[in-house]
């Protein structure tokens, strides 16, 4: 199976639209029997027409490869699945064969996620990740299939050509993607959409969450997010105002939690907190982020279906200012800001996100927001120092124990686990390997130091685990709780010796703190 980040973007191929559109244009069309590729250029009927169901999963499921694959088939002759299509008064929506559409489209624009069409949908933001995805792909057509660009040249020079090729050019230009046809409302047309989608290629479980769920306001926060309040805009039915505020505050918590991008090796410890923002990575860590924001006071953890519908777009904006709200809790330089290192507290060792480490810490914080347990924070910054040695010292320790855990587990049993550890701490216990298996309640089933692996190659993930070991070596301190300052996200100027007191504004009396250890601790 591809890797995440090796998937190609072809999301903007074709646009979305409401299935229950109440556009009062009844306009109507003849069904057809196929849609030949030249057809899916940009200025064409058809291709004006197609839309994706507005609920419809990113088209970002093929690896270059699989869509390599499909052009092979298609100059081939060989056998290509019918797409199903379903017409409204207004739009022909495409029920299943978006990537196989998308993919033709993609190869006659030569828009693999980083050309014109994709720009203009995810507002010049093209992640480093779909970037690479796209060269990879262009690289691998060119070489195996051929550009669209070249075949149209091949007709220009048609006494040149070989036998091979003509026979391509008579495929390209005579063949079209078969059609089969939805028949009924938009009931009927959403209920074929689920069946159809379940099977073949099927929805994973965050991805059915998220369809089923598409009206209420963690699912339209979080792809309001990850694509920094750019890309489709599911918020649309909402009125101006409350549009504009929701792609605000997305694109607010966008930079605290992504940015900037990850490349590796690891060269900087300017990391993101959220880990890679490559769409299908980010969006079950931003659910979650947003329940554990969006808690009540000593009650469990919200569920997706537990809001209500978003009719007007206020139940998404509160939402969002939770999330702000609490990210800026760990990050950024507003006065209550902890400034969490995110290469400490959220990657693992060999410089890799760990989302069980960074849901797990944000699922503890956000539980003594919620709870309004201002004791937590002195007492977590009273130990910070100890804390954030444990925790660089026993990465490969601490890996271990989180995948010992079952997937499902992993978050609550790291939160018990960071909490214990306080705790232990703050008592001024003396914390060795063998408490922290104790701590996370696996005793017998790990032994320190059995987690240790050994290989002759310097791996990528070698590489970073030896620079962030290098750099936090030299990494400034706070001097108020002696835990990391992560200066590129959150740092406070501080007087040494207060205003209050006679202390100056010169440099001589200005020092480099955590925002919190600033304006609350020392205080």
């Amino acid at each position: 199976m591809a890797s995440k980040s090796n998937l190609v973007n072809l999301d903007a191929m074709i646009k979305r639209a409401d299935f229950a559109s109440d556009d009062d244009d009844k306009s109507t069309f003849e069904t057809f029997n196929s849609i030949p590729a030249r057809e899916l250029a940009s200025g064409n009927p058809i291709v004006s027409l197609l839309r994706k169901p507005d609920f419809q999963r990113e088209t970002n499921h093929w690896a270059p490869d699989q869509v390599v694959s499909l052009l092979e088939c298609y100059i081939n002759g060989d056998l290509i699945p019918s797409v199903i299509l379903w017409k409204s008064p207004t739009y022909l929506f495409v029920i299943d064969g978006g990537h196989r559409l998308s993919v033709i489209r993609a190869w006659i624009e030569d828009d693999y996620g980083d050309g014109p069409i994709s720009h203009k949908l995810f507002g010049h933001d093209i992640s480093l990740e779909q970037k690479k995805a796209a060269e990879k792909t262009r690289k691998l057509i060119n070489e195996k299939v051929g550009s669209w660009n070249y075949y149209k040249t091949l007709l220009d020079d048609d006494e040149n050509i070989t036998p091979e090729q003509r026979k391509r050019l008579s495929t390209i230009t005579t063949r079209g993607l078969s059609v089969q046809w939805v028949k009924g409302d938009a009931d009927k047309a959403e209920t074929s959409f689920f069946n159809i989608n379940m099977k073949g290629t099927p929805l994973d479980d965050i991805e059915e969450v998220l369809l089923r769920n598409r009206k209420r306001p963690v699912p339209i926060a979080a792809r309001a997010i990850i694509r920094a309040g750019k890309g489709h805009r599911y918020w649309s039915r909402f009125k101006q105002e409350k549009t504009d505020l929701i792609e605000s505050e997305a694109s607010k918590l966008h930079k605290l939690l992504f940015n900037p991008e990850i490349e590796k090796p690891v060269r900087t410890l300017d990391l993101p907190l959220g880990g890679s923002k490559g769409v299908r990575n980010a969006v079950q860590v931003l659910i979650e982020f947003m329940l554990i924001a969006n808690r009540q006071q000593q009650k469990p953890l919200p569920k997706i279906d537990g809001f209500n519908e978003d009719n007007d777009g206020s139940l998404t904006i509160n939402v969002l200012k939770n999330a702000k709200k609490l990210a800026s809790r760990i990050t950024g330089n507003g006065d209550g800001s902890l400034g969490l290192h995110p290469a400490i507290y959220f990657y693992g060792p060999s410089g890799r996100h760990s989302s069980p480490m960074f849901l797990g810490t944000v699922s503890l914080i956000g539980q003594k927001l919620a709870n309004n347990d201002s004791e937590f924070f002195n007492k977590f910054t009273s130990v910070r120092s100890k804390l954030e040695l444990i925790l660089i010292e026993n990465k490969e320790l601490i890996a271990t124990i989180i995948q010992k855990h079952l997937s499902r587990n992993r978050i609550p049993k790291y939160h018990d686990f960071l909490q214990v550890l306080i705790d232990a701490l703050y008592r001024n216990k003396s914390v060795e390997a063998n408490d922290l298996v104790k701590f996370s309640e696996l005793e017998g089933k790990i032994i320190a130091g059995d987690f240790k692996k050994t290989t002759s190659k310097i791996s990528d993930d070698t590489k970073s685990k030896v620079f962030i070991s290098v750099a936090l070596n030299s990494a400034l301190k706070c001097p108020i709780c002696d835990g990391y300052l992560d200066i590129e996200k959150s740092v406070s100027y501080d007087h040494i010796e207060r205003v209050r007191e006679g202390g100056s504004g010169e440099a001589e009396n200005c020092q480099l703190t955590h925002p919190y250890c600033n304006q609350s601790v020392k205080n």
